[in-house]
């Protein structure tokens, strides 16, 4: 591997002055402004919820965003993951070695609280760049350049990043995985028996032959790197665009097209998303009818009545569950959505919510069409 991963830093995001996403990762999810940075016609802004940390870049500049790239997308996009490396330079001239571009070379920045290098490399996923950043002796609370907000509490719902999906061209996915494991240290994780690397998951949804075919990459135990999720559709789906073909056609090709955050109580954090104003998805009415789905839910240890009055999805078996809920987006073009997820023993992504939550999006787009 080019460049090992020890640990994800943070997710940037590029929006224009004055969309919300800020505000409403604060006020609508709970998360606290960490530390800010004007300049060059930048305003970045970076937020956190326990070690979930999001950098929203706002403006164009004559400059790159520091510590990242603007792509000049021409729609609110994630657009950034920076991993924490050993070497900043030595991982960026590695890379390059494998025949990767650099648009920014490596480039220390330093403070009063200490110093940090970073190089941003392009990846074969649409607008998503990766910053490596090599920041271990640095003191402050997010990164040299920015200066510290003032504390705001909140009720840090989130703990962490528990995976990273991304929406993929359709025969992509074989690539992707080995770009991710050569040049970051990422190894594919089977979500089934016996699954072949270069097929993935495939899950079929809806009654048409079309589906998701989902690829799982992890890295060594002990580096505080998410799961990456490849998504891609399968051919086949009825009733026009599924959801991983409308995010490619509105988002304009591949790229981030959401994030689990981890919640140690996805009950309160739904409620609590919910009585501040945040939309979530709806699950289908059929979804908490099907046989042996009560059952489930209190084998589980959980409430019913509770799980469906917020949406909150659950699949699993033997001892070991999987509590999701789904945001409606969080940008007007609809690209990108966040997740919130309880695990109870399980490591996978839950078939049987994966096709409810395929359902839903595709609902709700069907009402968006009729409106």
């Amino acid at each position: 591997m080019a460049a090992p991963a020890r640990r994800l830093c943070h997710i940037a995001f590029h929006v224009p002055a004055g969309q919300p996403l800020a505000q409403n990762l604060q006020h609508l999810f709970g998360f606290q402004p960490l530390a800010a940075r004007e300049a060059n016609g930048w305003r970045q802004l970076a937020l956190r919820s326990g070690d979930a940390v999001f950098l929203v870049n706002q403006g164009v500049g004559p400059e790159e965003p520091l510590y990242g790239l603007d792509p000049r997308h021409a729609v609110s996009s994630a657009t950034n993951l920076c991993f924490e490396v050993a070497d900043a330079g030595v991982a960026a001239r590695a890379l390059a070695a494998r025949g990767c571009h650099v648009p920014v070379p490596p480039v220390s920045v330093r403070d009063a609280q200490g110093v940090a290098t970073y190089a941003v490399v392009s990846s074969p996923a649409g607008n998503l760049s990766l910053t490596l950043l090599e920041c271990s002796g640095y003191r402050g609370p997010f990164l040299p350049g920015f200066g510290p907000m003032a504390y705001v509490p909140s009720p840090g719902w989130v703990s962490h990043v528990d995976h990273l999906t991304l929406a993929c061209s359709p025969g992509s996915s074989p690539t992707l995985m080995r770009w991710f494991q050569e040049c970051l240290g990422f190894h594919h994780l089977p979500l089934s028996p016996g699954e072949d690397p270069e097929l993935g998951l495939e899950v079929a949804v809806g009654s048409g032959s079309g589906g998701l075919r989902l690829t799982a990459l992890h890295t060594p135990t002990g580096r505080a790197v998410p799961t990456l999720v490849l998504a891609e559709s399968l051919s086949g789906a009825a009733g026009g665009q599924d959801q991983v073909e409308q995010f490619l056609a509105r988002h304009g090709g591949p790229g981030l097209q959401h994030v689990g955050l981890y919640t140690q109580n996805i009950l309160e954090a739904t409620e609590g998303v919910a009585a501040a104003g945040g939309q979530l998805l709806t699950p289908p009415e059929a979804y908490y009818q099907q046989p042996g789905k009560e059952e489930q839910i209190l084998t589980a240890g959980h409430d019913p009545s509770l799980l469906a009055r917020g949406g909150i999805l659950l699949d699993g078996s033997k001892g070991k569950f999987l509590l999701q809920v789904f945001t409606k987006s969080l940008f007007v073009e609809d690209t990108f959505f966040l997740e919130l997820i309880q695990r109870q023993g399980a490591t996978g992504f839950g078939q049987g919510n994966i096709q409810a939550l395929w359902l839903s999006v595709q609902e709700q787009a069907a009402r968006l069409q009729e409106s």
